[in-house]
């Protein structure tokens, strides 16, 4: 059956063209004669440009041929007969087919350029598309997937990619066929090796290995190999056509350098990453350091008094050593709670269980908390007449007004006043914490907020900068804003926004205000 619709497609134009010429030489005879011979001999060559257009330059020819042999047996004298009484008409009959020729040739080479014009112009497209495709993507296994299925479909072939290793072994990264086990036997591997290290391509179409079934394409930029691309060429009857191998040529290219930029941009993140860590420890022991050598030489020392000089103190210094002791181990245990929640933050691992929280109470429990820190600062609250009440995880709550409050607190001058007004603004609950400090620079109002960021005014109180930070995580983790500006006439007010009687899909719904809060026993 194959052979016969093999033969059916030879044969066609030939029988068609047959047909034609017939068809014609059966129109034009009875009105032959009154015709110019010279018209009658254009119109023969009908049959040429179309077949030259549909079917090439052999069926062409052909047409040539037979239109020449019904004219002149039809359309000559003597006529039904291929006899010639006048010598003339082989001349003319020779410029006939020359003429019928060229215009065969033309009209083939013609319709060659409209094709390849039409395969560059589709293939220009398709390599703008993956370009385009390929610069949106930053996962490498992506990446490869995109360009083996754009190869089969350019090429007609399964492939198979292989990459290089941390310890530069080529290793096969992906397949075109799951379902083949080619590209996965030692002698592609072995082959795909060799055009690695080389930096050549191998296998079928090349001077190397060129009996192998398979095209082995190294993945190169100007000075790198990347890898290998593999393509199965065992059921190909033909070789790669000239348009093929540009175009896959252009394809290994574009993979190259496409690999190229995932790879440079994995290395740059993990620089980054490397810098960021190396900047962030070496910014947590000199801020841990600082933050824990006052406090405990406090500790030691009056503990050191104590347990030396008991009988020299009076009740007064005992009680004053004491306090000593007790506010050295607050400052500690804040600074060890302000690490545990970055890590927390950062990690994603803090996760909020939601009650109704009286702002009241939330601001209350800070107010006790910073009493013992707060000396001779003076605290003003200004709430509304019916205190609203807010959705979110009372115990983080409590930690970012206390940060926020106890910031101010050290920022802030003795005699000073700290203002905390709470409003309801559009179903937003917000606290305002005022100070009469020392201010910030324009540009700091936002960078505040950053982790373990010092504003340069403020470097000579000890810190450890991660105190606003957290507050902000805490503010984001319950859908909210937190703001910095100045206060007039001096200092900086941090406005808190948090959006009231709303729920969060990926929170617990609230529970009773009394309800046990196990994340952060």
């Amino acid at each position: 059956m194959h052979k016969m619709h093999k033969l059916k497609t030879i044969w066609m134009p030939y029988v068609s063209i047959t047909l034609l010429i017939a068809c014609m030489t059966v129109a034009m005879h009875p009105f032959g004669l009154a015709f110019d011979l010279v018209n009658v001999a254009l119109l023969f060559l009908l049959p040429v440009l179309l077949s030259a257009a549909f079917w090439g330059l052999r069926p062409a020819l052909y047409a040539a041929v037979l239109g020449v042999l019904a004219f002149d047996f039809f359309f000559v004298s003597p006529f039904l007969s291929f006899g010639i009484t006048d010598l003339r008409y082989l001349i003319s009959f020779g410029v006939y087919l020359a003429v019928a020729t060229l215009t065969a040739s033309l009209a083939v080479k013609l319709k060659r350029q409209l094709l390849y014009s039409k395969q560059r112009e589709a293939h220009t497209a398709v390599l703008y598309e993956l370009s385009q495709q390929m610069s949106n993507i930053t996962d490498i296994h992506s990446l490869l997937d995109n360009v083996s299925r754009q190869v089969s479909q350019t090429i007609g072939s399964e492939n198979a990619i292989y990459l290089p290793d941390e310890q530069n072994n080529l290793v096969l990264t992906h397949r075109s066929d799951v379902h083949s086990d080619w590209g996965q036997g030692e002698t592609e591997k072995v082959i795909a090796k060799l055009a690695f290290d080389h930096g050549e391509a191998v296998g079928y179409g090349t001077h190397t290995l060129r009996d192998s079934s398979g095209h082995y394409m190294p993945l190169r930029t100007e000075d790198h190999v990347h890898g290998v691309l593999a393509l199965n060429l065992k059921e190909r009857r033909i070789g790669f056509t000239t348009e093929q191998q540009r175009m896959l040529q252009a394809l290994g290219g574009l993979t190259a350098s496409a690999i190229a930029r995932v790879k440079l941009a994995e290395e740059a993140k993990i620089a980054h990453l490397t810098a960021e860590s190396e900047r962030i420890r070496t910014a947590i022991l000199d801020s841990v350091s600082h933050e824990l050598r006052t406090p405990l030489a406090a500790i030691i020392g009056s503990a050191t008094g104590l347990i030396e000089g008991d009988s020299l103190f009076s009740p007064e210094d005992r009680m004053e050593l004491l306090l000593n002791i007790r506010d050295g181990a607050l400052r500690m245990n804040r600074l060890v709670v302000n690490l545990l929640s970055m890590v927390q933050l950062e990690s994603g691992m803090l996760r909020l269980r939601t009650n109704w929280c009286d702002v009241e109470d939330l601001i209350g429990v800070t107010l006790a908390q910073v009493k013992d820190f707060q000396q001779h600062r003076k605290l003003s609250v200004n709430l509304p007449e019916s205190a609203p009440i807010v959705s979110g995880d009372e115990v983080l709550l409590e930690q970012m007004l206390v940060n926020v409050v106890s910031n101010a607190i050290k920022y802030s001058p003795d005699y000073s006043e700290i203002g905390i007004a709470v409003s309801s603004v559009e179903d937003n609950l917000v606290i305002s914490i005022s100070d009469q400090g020392i201010g910030l620079k324009n540009d700091e109002y936002t960078k505040i907020f950053e982790k373990f960021y010092r504003a340069n005014a403020n470097k000579k109180i000890t810190g450890t900068g991660l105190g606003l930070a957290i507050c902000k995580g805490i503010v984001e983790l319950h859908n909210g804003t937190i703001t910095a500006k100045p206060n007039e006439p001096q200092g900086i007010v941090i406005t808190i926004t948090l959006p009231l009687s709303k729920q969060y899909g990926i929170y617990s719904e609230p529970q009773g205000k009394g309800a046990e809060n196990d994340d952060h026993k």
